[in-house]
């Protein structure tokens, strides 16, 4: 190993490689090219750091002066891309490499400077790499190596063409590894493409499960499902954790609810810009947030050093993505946790899904409050600052303290003190449960209250339930049986909060809107009314009686017989008949077909026979009729002409005045021609 590498390593506290960094670095691989296949989170940065070593520096210790990238390296991601340059940079730096990252959401400006500076290594997205490759911004022409990251997911977001691209600008004699944590049919294709008898390596059946992750799969009512990743939380009280959820809906619901209950979260999903993202992943980072929810996509390539526990929410759609999920944790020899939450109805998916990827899980029910704080108290008991010296400055609040407390009001305070900096536990129901099997109980003792404001006046329960809370510093508990009338309605309030309901009115015991509110000295007498919704439908006058069998005291009226089926010669015709339709019926021949009754003007006529002459309904030497559907024009009004005025000249068939609306002239049907034709009306006369 280059000694420059090798004191890197050793000022990070690497003791010894992992698999797949021994995998890589073996002496007789030193210019393969390598299609490698490891688990998440088992080093693979590393890994390919020293094995691109040798064919970077090739003899020398440090690197030369910066111009055209030696190396570059691909993400599907700009948070692992940026993870890789940041590993990369302490790899490198005893060595003196310049690395650059190109991702997509940065000033493209920045990074056109920073390529045209010089640099050794460039880790890039596909998209942005592309981009620069076709503006001319980057030079491939010294190229030794290509690095392909989590070439799997790469594909999975459909940037296929974008790497067949890069591979092709690529000079011929370079190396080429491709890392992914599964090698499926599109990767081997991608391999047996663009590399030269690549070296298969993979350390994914060496070991069944990742040692250092424990996997718990944990039951919980459908209900519980929200309050069970609270209490798993709080028990394990993690420096980071990450709540995977399978849609952003979930993941702002979630992360609105955890934010109310004081978990310092941070949410990752589609809707983030790149600098809300970024900020987010440094808030983990510096400790000014411990949780963080998720989406698979939003969170493909994160990278938190001190994550300690994963969740799952929702539970994964396949065993790689359960993979990945779990990959985050259990890091650089840390241990870690993760959890599964199940309710009843995925738990046969859980057990697919740990199946397929070939993990064993401890099945247990979520923990429960009591279990929470038990291990409050033993984080208590374990911490530091039992053995911690007195400040100076404190030394004469301590005897104050001591002086004028006993013990147990001194420890009383302390605990209280120390479990109000987190969330209180929930209390999860049996998973087992069906049903809402726990009875209600009574309310009361308590004191009613009228207030003048009615359904005429728009009041509802659910808008008076919220005021009041608010006015009278109340919670939904507080509150009983809301009864809205016409003009008033009654509220029902515990009795010990009567009192302090009272004292939040004031003396005008006012409410918004100007209503007034009234103690009353016992419970309103309400009359069962009808609902608002008006009367109920029933009989009309003069229509059918109720039937006496829905009367459970009326004796029910023997059913009348049926009458007998008719027996003649009728219903034997019936039962003979067909019931297919009549077109379904197969035809006899010709010659069985029963002459016809009459002639028609299209039948055949005999030989010999005189032809009948066309007749138009009229009977022979008569005076033609008058159609009786030709309507006499009626008579103008308007005064005659003298009969000694002279007459027009008759117009011809086709000259007459075409009307000067378009839309009035005549068109006859089913015939086309002219304007003006024959076929146009005929002029009165």
């Amino acid at each position: 190993m280059i000694q420059t590498i090798a004191d890197a390593l050793a000022q990070q506290g690497y003791e010894t490689l992992t698999a797949v960094q021994q995998a890589v670095t073996d002496p007789a691989l030193a210019q393969a090219d390598l299609l490698v296949s490891a688990q998440t989170g088992s080093g693979k940065t590393v890994g390919f750091g020293l094995a691109i070593a040798p064919t970077l520096l090739e003899e020398a210790e440090h690197f030369g002066p910066a111009a055209a990238p030696l190396a570059l390296v691909i993400a599907p991601t700009r948070e692992l891309a940026m993870q890789v340059s940041r590993e990369l940079s302490w790899l490198y730096g005893k060595a003196g490499a310049i690395v650059t990252t190109c991702v997509g959401g940065m000033d493209q400006r920045t990074e056109r400077r920073a390529l045209d500076r010089g640099a050794h290594v460039v880790v890039a997205t596909p998209g942005r790499l592309c981009d620069h490759i076709k503006r001319g911004n980057i030079d491939l022409g010294d190229l030794r190596a290509v690095v392909l990251d989590e070439a799997d997911e790469m594909l999975d977001l459909g940037f296929r063409d974008e790497l067949e691209f890069i591979l092709s600008e690529a000079p011929e004699d370079r190396r080429t590894l491709l890392f992914s944590a599964t090698v499926p049919a599109a990767i081997a294709k991608l391999a047996q493409s663009y590399q030269r008898d690549a070296q298969r390596i993979s350390t994914v059946g060496e070991a069944k499960q990742h040692a250092d992750i424990e996997y718990r799969a944990l039951n919980v009512h459908p209900r519980d499902t929200e309050n069970a990743i609270i209490n798993v939380l709080r028990f394990y009280e993690a420096k980071n954790a990450i709540v995977f959820c399978n849609t952003r809906a979930a993941v702002a619901r979630l992360t609105a609810k955890f934010t109310n209950r004081g978990f310092s979260v941070v949410a990752l999903s589609g809707e983030l810009t790149q600098s809300e993202r970024t900020n987010a992943l440094q808030a983990l980072r510096d400790g000014r947030a411990r949780v963080c929810i998720a989406t698979d996509v939003a969170a493909r390539g994160i990278d938190l050093p001190n994550l300690e526990l994963v969740i799952h929410a929702d539970l994964p759609s396949n065993s790689d993505t359960l993979l990945h999920r779990s990959g985050r944790t259990g890091r650089a020899g840390r241990k870690g946790v993760s959890a599964l939450i199940v309710p009843p109805k995925m738990k046969t998916k859980a057990n697919r899904l740990l199946g397929w990827a070939k993990l064993k899980a401890e099945w247990a029910a979520a923990p429960t409050a009591a279990e929470v704080n038990a291990a409050d108290e033993a984080r208590l008991l374990s911490d530091d600052a039992w053995s911690a010296p007195i400040p100076e400055d404190a030394e004469a609040f301590v005897a104050n303290l001591v002086e004028q407390f006993s013990p147990e009001q001194l420890a009383t305070a302390f605990v209280n003190l120390y479990r109000a900096r987190a969330s209180a536990p929930e209390d999860l129901t049996d998973p087992g449960a069906r049903g809402d099997d726990k009875p209600r109980p009574a309310f009361g003792p308590s004191v009613w209250f009228s207030v003048s404001a009615g359904r005429n006046d728009g009041a509802e329960p659910r808008t008076l339930l919220p005021m009041l809370c608010r006015l009278g510093d109340l919670t939904k508990d507080d509150i009983g049986a809301i009864r809205v009338q016409p003009s008033h309605s009654f509220v029902e309030i515990l009795a010990s909060s009567a009192t302090k309901f009272v004292n939040a009115l004031g003396p005008d015991m006012k409410a918004e809107g100007g209503a007034v509110v009234t103690q009353l000295d016992s419970p309103p007498d309400l009359p069962r009314g009808p609902k608002p919704g008006g009367p109920k439908r029933g009989p009309k006058p003069g229509g059918k009686p109720h039937r006496k069998s829905y009367d459970s005291d009326a004796p029910s009226e023997p059913r009348k017989p049926r009458k007998p089926y008719r027996e003649d010669p009728v219903a034997e015709v019936r039962a003979e008949r067909s019931d297919k339709p009549r077109f379904e019926k197969p035809r006899g021949p010709k010659g069985e077909r029963p002459p016809k009754s009459h002639k028609t003007d299209r039948s055949p006529m005999k030989p010999g026979a005189k032809p009948k002459p066309k007749s138009n309904g009229e009977a022979p030497g008569k005076p033609k009729a008058k159609a009786v559907w030709k309507k006499e024009k009626p008579a103008s009004d308007a005064p005659r002409k003298p009969k000694g005025a002279p007459k027009k000249a008759a117009a011809e068939p086709n000259s007459y005045k075409r009307a000067s609306d378009p839309s009035k002239r005549f068109s006859p049907p089913n015939k086309v021609g002219k304007q003006g034709g024959k076929a146009g009306p005929k002029r009165g006369k």
